[in-house]
């Protein structure tokens, strides 16, 4: 009797396929089997919170094959992440799987590992539980939340504030951090200040640097010397003085190292250091969860990534222990192992921290089987964790104060590292590093009490208070982590929801809110300020913990929110949209008419010099017009339209940037059949066949904001980036039909979202470039025309490639294992010819027929369609092009979700 496992994902079901054997069958999910149909009335809270389930198409399927295999089967072992999303998918499979009757006389167990590693998932199955009911009603919670708030704000924004997207419980609070960062940012007003730096030399003339503390007998604080003339007198008065050493302060200090890795600060190191969006670092990290292939046997490499908890399991960290010992020696290793608590708000630490779940599977040792971006990530991981169990570092720490008598006094600041301690291994970024200094390699020379000290020069230095800075990923996970908004599996999904809904955008890595974000912020702090607080989010959180834990009823808890909200959404039933422009108004006031320099009304209309600006809502969305319309009707876009329509940028279908700087020629923007794009100049009349310069928009690109400057890197493409350090060839950016892309002679890798095609240097490129070489490889030319014979990775294994001819590798022969007599003799044995594409119904050219000469046939084939166009039209193909159609609303229905 073959019992059945289920998990999520096909990769897994392999892997724990492998390790349990042929008595048992392993099936996947494929995330979620289903979810709450996409339409009002799915959670009804007048029947006690009832809910409708919806299964899509793939789930539908996924639950017939697991249905079919139970057939016989004495037990079901749910083997789902051990996540509250992973119970929530057990809870659903089954449930689906009793509804259809499909668990007659079969046992369910659930089962649940930390690693895919063997001796993990034996451990597992020996140790089956039932289901998490109170961990399964914590997300029945969320997700009845979830889906409450969004199905009933959203129409009341979209009905208030025309061109809104909709509001998420949590997304909102999101967007609002962001929103107050870039109000702080606009009201900001820099403070000069400035310092005194001096120079000085000891009595054997080694310098070193001293700032001044005290200026005529009093502490200097910041602001102290606040212009030029104060600053300069204190300048005179410390070039005028003889210093001598008054005191030599001497202590050492040791740095412990930081903890383990848990799902945010994962994510945040990872984006300082690696450049990885949060949504990068978490799929690369369920990548070496599920493992690569060792030994013949498939192995994950880390721990589960979605978690808070920061300890670790004690044989992890007595084989850490070991390992520092054998690579550095004893002095690394700290008396006693360290134990770590998290300090995160709400923290559940159900989960051990992410770690390698071998630490002798050292990143070089695995490097080979990884891409670039997976060992990248590895070694962060693998390093930070190691770090943890190394002694701390040691630095010896010295300051000189350096007084003239009169009223001055220098400081001297240093230290020697003494010991590097686990900084051997791994140093923690910080989020601004240029705020810091690196006092590890600050050394001053030997300096003693009452020595004389020779003033060499002396700088006065003008200085400006700096605004907060923006948001970037990891420093916005960091804050909501602080206020207990958000869980492990929320942060990724909530960033990517702003930057989808066009709420916010990324640049130079930080948020930036566009102005239709602005507006459901201030319209939402404005009449919802409960439900977009900080404090009330995160207390709900907390409470949707102690329903995890057991504590709570969830159903009271969803009760005591929806009589308070329901009634908060019944007041704006009878609120006027002049009652919303005047709050919107007023919130964004400074934002849309900041402050002139000359001091005129930034309120007062250029158009009739009478009226007041003000904010307008439109059938289409948000506008500035005049108070005196319709006398005088001008009106002005804001930033982002509150249509969805960049077209709405274009007057009468184009919009002039301005002019080419060499030709003169007039730089457009227009609207396509395929989108926008910039033209350089105007068709030839004389001339039908020339055309004049096109380029379409580059990803993340505008209408209503592209500049000239864009538009001429646009029309300039392909652009060179620079050569290869090592072959010398050339590498290029370009967009083409599938996006923007590198090229290095005939290899070419598409571009991550936030890479720029105007903008990329080598260096990245030459990464992306990498990366892709990983997946092809070139092995010689093709004896019978010189053509290149590649070798790629394909969907369904790697293959050999002869121009258009295409032939799969044998089971089980590795890429870089074939030879190029051996894929010519492939080639010319089991070669299939792929059709040209677009051509899809077009006749494949022989097999014989090389690369080179296939450019002939070309032409003829491209005008067969035409005389064969009744062939193409069989009745059996017809119905295939109709029932795709039939698979969209059920697409709508997210059923692989991992976050609330």
């Amino acid at each position: 009797m073959t019992d059945i496992v289920v998990v999520e994902s096909p990769s897994k079901a392999k892997t724990i396929n492998k390790y349990l054997g042929d008595s048992y069958k392993v099936l996947a999910s494929f995330g979620h089997v289903r979810d709450l149909p996409p339409k009002d009335g799915s959670v009804r809270p007048d029947e006690d919170f009832a809910m409708d389930w919806q299964a899509d198409d793939r789930g539908a399927k996924q639950l017939s094959e697991i249905a079919k295999a139970l057939k016989g089967a004495g037990t079901l072992y749910l083997a789902t992440d051990p996540d509250r999303e992973g119970e929530a998918i057990s809870w659903h499979v089954q449930t689906a799987l009793a509804e259809r009757n499909a668990l007659k006389g079969v046992k369910v167990r659930r089962v649940t590992f930390n690693e895919i590693t063997k001796s993990a998932v034996k451990h597992a199955m020996a140790h089956p539980r039932d289901l998490d009911t109170p961990l399964i009603e914590a997300y029945l919670a969320r997700r009845a939340l979830d889906y409450l708030v969004g199905f009933t704000l959203s129409p009341v924004l979209w009905r208030k504030l025309p061109g809104s997207r909709s509001a998420g419980r949590v997304q909102s609070v999101a967007l609002r951090l962001i929103c107050e960062r870039e109000a702080e940012i606009e009201v900001f007003k820099a403070r000069e200040y400035w310092t005194v730096e001096a120079s000085m030399l000891t009595p054997t003339g080694a310098p070193y640097p001293a700032r001044l503390t005290h200026y005529q007998g009093k502490k200097l604080e910041q602001f102290d010397l606040n212009n030029e003339v104060s600053a300069r007198a204190a300048e005179a008065a410390v070039k005028a003085g003889t210093f001598n050493v008054a005191n030599v302060e001497k202590k050492r200090t040791r740095r412990s190292p930081p903890p383990p890795f848990i799902t945010s600060t994962l994510q945040q190191e990872a984006s300082r250091k690696l450049g990885f969006s949060s949504q990068q670092t978490m799929r690369l990290a369920q990548q070496l969860y599920e493992g690569v292939e060792i030994g013949g046997d498939t192995v994950g490499l880390i721990t589960y990534m979605r978690t808070d908890g920061v300890q670790l399991a004690q044989e992890a960290v007595s084989s850490m222990r070991k390992q520092i010992q054998a690579e550095f020696g004893e002095a690394y290793v700290p008396v006693a192992p360290r134990i770590y608590q998290s300090k995160a708000k709400n923290a559940q630490e159900a989960h051990e921290a992410i770690r390698p779940t071998d630490i002798a599977l050292k990143p070089e040792k695995v490097a080979r089987m990884l891409n670039a971006e997976q060992a990248k990530l590895y070694d962060l991981i693998y390093k930070r964790a190691l770090a943890c169990q190394m002694s701390p570092a040691e630095l010896d720490q010295t300051a000189v104060d350096l007084t003239d008598g009169k009223g001055q006094t220098l400081r001297a600041t240093g230290s020697v590292l003494a010991f590097d301690g686990f900084l051997k291994l791994y140093r923690e970024d910080q989020d601004d590093p240029s705020d810091q200094q690196d006092e590890d390699s600050r050394i001053l020379p030997p300096i003693a009490k009452g020595d004389p000290a020779k003033t060499r020069d002396v700088t006065a230095s003008q200085h400006f208070t700096q605004p907060p800075p923006r948001f970037s990923e990891a420093s916005l996970v960091k804050k909501m982590e602080e206020l207990g908004i958000g869980r492990p599996s929320t942060y990724a999904s909530i960033l990517s929801v702003l930057r989808d809904r066009n709420y916010v955008k990324l640049e130079a890595r930080r948020f930036i809110p566009e102005d239709r974000g602005r507006l459901v912020t201030a319209f939402l702090t404005s009449f919802f300020a409960r439900y977009v607080d900080t404090g009330f989010t995160a207390n709900l959180e907390e409470q949707l913990d102690q329903i995890a834990e057991g504590n709570e009823d969830w159903r009271a808890v969803l009760r005591a929110f929806w009589d308070d909200f329901s009634a908060a959404v019944a007041q704006t039933k009878d609120l006027k949209i002049s009652d919303v422009i005047d709050a919107l108004d007023a919130d964004l006031g400074p934002h849309f008419f900041p402050t002139r320099e000359d001091g005129t009304d930034p309120r007062l209309c250029p158009a009739c010099g009478e009226g007041r600006l003000g904010l307008k809502l439109g059938r289409f969305g948000s506008f500035i017009g005049c108070s005196n319309y319709p006398t005088c009707q001008y009106t002005r876009k804001l930033a982002v339209e509150g249509g969805d329509d960049e077209s709405d940028a274009l007057k009468d279908g184009m919009r002039l940037l301005g002019q080419h700087p060499d030709t003169g020629e007039d730089i457009t923007l227009r609207r396509g059949p395929y989108g926008l794009y910039v033209q350089q100049g105007e068709p030839d009349p004389e001339d039908k066949k020339a055309k004049p310069k096109r380029a379409s928009l580059a990803r993340g690109m505008e209408g209503a904001t592209l500049t000239l400057e864009e538009a001429l890197g646009l029309l300039s493409l392909p652009r060179l980036i620079g050569l290869h350090p090592e072959t010398g060839q050339k590498i290029e950016a370009n967009i083409g039909r599938f996006g923007p892309y590198v090229k290095m002679g005939a290899l070419f890798a598409s571009m991550d979202r936030d890479d720029s095609v105007l903008h990329m240097g080598l260096n990245r490129a030459m990464e992306l470039i990498a990366k892709k070489q990983d997946s092809i490889k070139s092995i010689g030319a093709h004896p019978k025309d010189g053509a290149e014979v590649l070798v790629r990775k394909g969907r369904f294994g790697p293959y050999a490639q002869w121009g258009n001819v295409v032939a799969n590798l044998p089971r089980g022969v590795e890429m870089t294992a074939v030879t190029l007599d051996e894929a010519v003799a492939l080639l010319a044995e089991k070669g299939k010819t792929l059709a040209p594409r677009g051509k899809k119904g077009a006749k494949a050219p022989a097999k014989k027929a090389p690369a080179a000469k296939k450019a002939a046939p070309a032409k003829d084939t491209a005008k067969a369609p035409a005389a064969k166009a009744p062939a193409k039209k069989p009745a059996a193909k017809k119905p295939a092009a109709k029932a795709a159609p039939a698979k969209k609303p059920a697409a709508k229905t997210p059923a692989a979700k991992t976050a609330g």
